[in-house]
């Protein structure tokens, strides 16, 4: 079964996703990153593949993709990183990124390296739906790889419910309309979103993400999902603590998801 029907078929709630960019801080941090974040307790790792044009990231992501393009981060050196994954990490991994780098690699080149190395699905999200369906599904389908689709507060309900149809692993919930990392807190219009959606019954699970970044956050928007994801705040986390990952890593998450005494 693939890790991340196996991880919402045994959780249901309060699941933490953790993303970070391949390569960032420095290029063979990759691998001891992502233990790190499964020995501290996190459930999903996302993996951001580097682009020179991340267009719906902020300053801080858009900063570590250009840190990791300079330490000579690839697609080819990442499926080298990831090559030994599965045997010193156990938790569903996604990679995240654009399609163009993906395209330039080739799709199937792509899913075959992903099924290769224990990749459990994909986030793209200038990928098209219809494009998706025509070009790229029968693929990711016949390498293991379930696909993600995003949605937003102007997302309208067709749309919603025709990436619900269309969509396995679970929905990735933009919680307003910015670029990553640009808004702190979370606002009664978000909360109305989020019920909405929760109202819609939706038949695959729901991440929340984009300005999720600390216990009250995580905790706030698990009320209404099936848990979140933080991307800057960790980002931030790694930029600042270089000198001792595993410590910083740790410390993150378990403020995240431990209650305090």
């Amino acid at each position: 079964m693939n890790r991340i029907d196996k991880l919402f078929r045994e959780k249901t709630e309060k699941i933490l996703s953790i993303y970070f960019t391949a390569g960032f801080p420095t290029l063979e941090d990759t691998l001891p990153i992502m233990q790190s974040i499964e020995a501290a307790g996190a459930d999903i790792i996302e993996v951001g593949i580097p682009y020179s044009d991340p267009i719906a990231d902020g300053p801080t992501i858009q900063e570590s993709n250009m840190v990791a393009l300079a330490n000579g981060m690839s697609m080819k050196k990442l499926f080298d990183q990831l090559g030994e994954m599965r045997t010193k990490v156990s938790i569903p991994v996604i990679l995240m990124g654009y399609l163009n780098p993906v395209v330039q690699f080739g799709i199937e080149r792509f899913s075959q390296k992903c099924q290769e190395v224990g990749v459990d699905g994909v986030i793209l999200p200038d990928l098209p739906m219809q494009q998706y369906l025509r070009e790229y599904k029968e693929i990711f389908d016949r390498y293991g790889l379930r696909n993600t689709f995003l949605i937003s507060p102007q997302t309208s309900e067709a749309r919603i419910r025709e990436i619900d149809e269309n969509s396995d692993g679970f929905i990735y919930m933009v919680s307003s309309a910015s670029i990553t990392g640009a808004k702190k807190g979370i606002t009664d219009e978000q909360i109305a979103y989020f019920e909405r959606i929760r109202a819609m019954n939706l038949s695959n699970p729901r991440l929340i993400g984009f300005g999720i970044s600390d216990r009250a956050s995580f905790m706030t928007t698990s009320t209404y999902a099936h848990g979140a994801i933080i991307g800057s705040a960790f980002i931030n986390v790694l930029r600042k603590g270089a000198d001792h990952l595993d410590q910083a890593i740790t410390h993150f998450i378990q403020g995240v998801i431990t209650e305090e005494q």
